[in-house]
């Protein structure tokens, strides 16, 4: 996915959206025209591929799902959108005292610290490359990496769900 950065016409959508932290966020066109000091693309007013939540080639894309949003709705009539937090299903099983962590439970844990791969691999010591098979379930962390995330997750207040 592109980076979304300081200075990009939509970096501003980015930090309202992760200032926010609610589930879900309607804003309408005129809004959200005001939050990024520009118009939109006539693109964004005729149908909803502008706002498809695509992972590569599109900024604006990369602002709301680096914030940790999708797009749940476009309204051209009422010319609004709506961003919600995606949910994730995920579930840590036990073998002994170990919580075991899978690819769903890894982006889980890594969208709710609004991280990317790398970022998350930054935080892990690992490869983002890592990250991405764990998430893609390609295998699975190791017993110490489960050991790590668990401590991870407890200190960026993670909701565990266990079997």
């Amino acid at each position: 996915m592109d980076q979304i950065k300081p200075g990009s016409k939509y970096f501003p959508l980015y930090e309202h959206l992760r200032r926010l932290g609610e589930d879900q966020v309607r804003i309408d066109f005129q809004d959200l025209e005001q939050l990024i000091g520009s118009r939109l693309p006539a693109s964004a007013r005729a149908g909803k591929a502008f706002w498809s939540n695509r992972g590569q080639g599109a900024l604006q894309a990369a602002a709301w799902m680096q914030a940790g949003y999708h797009v749940a709705e476009v309204d051209p009539e009422r010319q609004e959108v709506a961003f919600a937090r995606p949910r994730l299903r995920y579930q840590l099983h036990r073998s002994g005292d170990d919580l075991l962590w899978d690819g769903q439970a890894v982006l889980a844990l890594r969208r709710h610290m609004g991280l990317n791969q790398a970022g998350l691999a930054e935080v892990l010591g690992v490869r983002q490359q890592t990250v991405s098979e764990w998430e893609r379930g390609i295998y699975a962390p190791t017993r110490a990496r489960s050991k790590h995330l668990s401590l991870i997750a407890e200190k960026a207040a993670f909701p565990f769900r266990q079997d």
